[in-house]
């Protein structure tokens, strides 16, 4: 009954209350990022949400678009702006999603939506991830975010499908604010972001 009818609602009602609280620091990003990134706030993706089904992800642009002599994007680390960084470090970029919650693509609280070429690299334990709609937060992220390995990260995925509550969901966004306030958990411990998952 919640995840099939309250949470749906919880999850708009949610958004749009979200947004309009957040819209001051939305503008301000935004001209930031503008500035920061050439006039390229947003970064929008196509990602897999419940059952795989694609849809456009839209987040606030952190790196900008600097190549090589050969054409090719440097590395993450290097693309990553002052701004980019603070706004990541904060989880602000976050903040676009509650858009594609409004839409009805994504929840408050779900695992996170990955990379659509990764697809074909899960066992089907892993798969199941897919089962419920993705989250701007997820039960993987207060638990140790970009810092835990893929096995990892997956096995909390699929224990969350499994365990999906109103109480649950509570516990992962007081979570969620602790983890931002302590900046815990961004970033792998040797890269900007996290390593690509190759399959098992």
């Amino acid at each position: 009954m919640y995840q099939s009818l309250f949470k749906p609602l919880l999850d708009f009602l949610a958004a749009v209350i979200g947004l309009v609280l957040l819209s001051p620091i939305f503008l301000l990003v935004t001209i930031l990022l503008l500035v920061a990134n050439n006039g390229k706030p947003f970064f929008t993706q196509q990602r897999p949400g419940k059952n795989g089904k694609i849809f456009k992800i839209i987040k606030f642009k952190t790196m900008n678009d600097k190549k090589d002599a050969t054409g090719r994007l440097l590395p993450d680390a290097m693309r990553l702006t002052q701004v980019g960084q603070f706004v990541r470090k904060t989880s602000l970029d976050e903040i676009p999603q509650l858009l594609n919650v409004i839409k009805g693509d994504m929840s408050i609280v779900g695992p996170r939506p990955l990379l659509t070429h990764y697809l074909h690299l899960y066992s089907d334990f892993q798969n199941r991830r897919h089962e419920v709609k993705p989250g701007i937060t997820g039960w993987a992220q207060v638990n140790g975010r970009n810092a835990i390995s893929w096995d990892k990260k997956f096995e909390l995925d699929v224990w969350y499908v499994d365990h999906i509550s109103f109480i649950l969901d509570l516990k992962i966004l007081f979570k969620t604010v602790l983890k931002v306030i302590q900046s815990d958990g961004i970033n792998a411990a040797d890269a900007a972001t996290i390593e690509p998952f190759n399959g098992n």
